[in-house]
């Protein structure tokens, strides 16, 4: 029998950067966390490094492009652990396929794949927002990609893909105003420290541009999705190396 007296965060993308920051986050506030991410061969340790910070943890592998994979995974947490009282929703990866084709050369497939990334935000939404509406309290908490409000023509069909999750995110945070549910949206511009993406740039300095001359700390942005969950007044936090 679940414990459904304990709250659950599901961290949809648990990488080391900014996934495992906000697991760590929402875990020092009496969460338990749910790690999500399209392999668990990762996960073991990330699960000793909440144990040893005195959270609950547990691993639900699945790719979020499979919605079949997803949909079994968060009914594997609600079995578990009876409820989903936050969700953050931030996968990304570092494929081929998810490289961005600049703007000018962006074509309706190159859009349907940076968009395979959008969907499942929606499928997650569709799982667990009922539960939250009838306990009356809930978060929901997408990330995103600077390139969504500012135009960075390199990235092309990803932009199209991060406006879509920002418009989706805020859209929600409206018409989930006074339901007792939060919605909002990380709008993130920059190399992530302890990030994949970040490990990426400094194996390979040569190949990637250098090591970038400014990088976002995880545990800032972290601070800020618990800032936006709980204050509940503002559907947008921003963190650019731009400005």
């Amino acid at each position: 029998m679940p414990d459904s007296s304990r709250k659950t965060a599901v961290v949809i993308g648990a990488g080391p950067g900014l996934g495992m920051s906000v697991a760590h986050r929402f875990g020092r506030e009496g969460y338990d966390v749910a790690l999500v991410s399209r392999t668990g061969a990762r996960h073991g340790a990330y699960l000793a490094s909440l144990a040893e910070a005195g959270v609950g943890g547990a691993s639900f592998p699945a790719d979020v492009r499979d919605p079949g994979a997803l949909t079994a995974a968060l009914d594997a947490i609600l079995d578990r652990h009876g409820r989903i009282d936050l969700v953050y929703y931030g996968p990304g990866s570092t494929d081929p396929d998810a490289h961005p084709v600049p703007i000018a050369s962006a074509d309706a497939e190159s859009a349907r794949r940076a968009m395979s990334w959008v969907y499942p935000a929606l499928d997650v939404t569709g799982r667990v927002l009922p539960g939250m509406l009838e306990r009356g309290e809930g978060g929901l908490l997408f990330a995103t990609g600077i390139s969504a409000v500012m135009p960075l023509p390199a990235l092309g069909n990803l932009a199209i893909s991060s406006a879509a999750l920002r418009n989706y995110a805020l859209t929600l945070h409206a018409d989930l105003a006074g339901k007792g549910v939060y919605a909002g949206v990380l709008t993130i511009g920059g190399v992530i420290e302890r990030g994949d993406v970040h490990r990426l740039v400094m194996s390979d300095p040569g190949r990637f541009g250098g090591v970038p001359p400014r990088t976002l700390d995880p545990d800032d942005i972290a601070d800020a999705a618990w800032k936006l969950c709980t204050e509940r007044s503002a559907p947008e936090a921003t963190f650019s190396v731009f400005s």
